[in-house]
């Protein structure tokens, strides 16, 4: 038997009424979390290169200073922030498809652009063997 999906057009789904729970601190989130990237114009210069041993990311924060910048590496995400001094707020992350190796990277700020070179770390295998009674 086969089955297909019905498709509507997007007004026939559009909402008419006022939600019934407003959430202060997840409208609050959303908001500076979309207008970090409208801010910073991060999303449209953004560029990453899977190179056979590490990721190339570039993208361009003129006017920011190496000092005011933080960039934290947790598993496979690589967030970048602007301190509080800084005199241009940079807020972005990112999700590699495998974890990054903190010891082979590296991250170099000049004219503007800052260049992470991000080594990858090769998956190990935890596989056992059962031996067979």
């Amino acid at each position: 038997m086969f089955y297909s999906l019905a498709t509507r057009p997007v007004r026939s789904v559009q909402r008419t009424h006022a939600p019934v729970v407003s959430n202060g601190a997840l409208d609050r989130f959303l908001n500076d979390t979309f207008s970090s990237f409208a801010d910073s114009n991060l999303a449209r210069s953004a560029s990453v290169e899977d190179q056979e041993k590490t990721y190339l990311l570039t993208f361009d924060v003129p006017g920011v200073a190496k000092e005011q910048l933080d960039i934290g590496i947790e598993g496979d995400v690589v967030r970048v922030s602007s301190k509080e001094d800084a005199a241009r707020k940079v807020k972005a992350a990112w999700r590699f498809p495998l974890e990054i190796d903190v010891a082979a990277s590296s991250a170099k700020l000049e004219n503007g652009v800052l260049t992470l070179t991000l080594g990858k770390k090769v998956p190990v295998s935890n596989v056992s063997q059962l031996a067979i009674q």
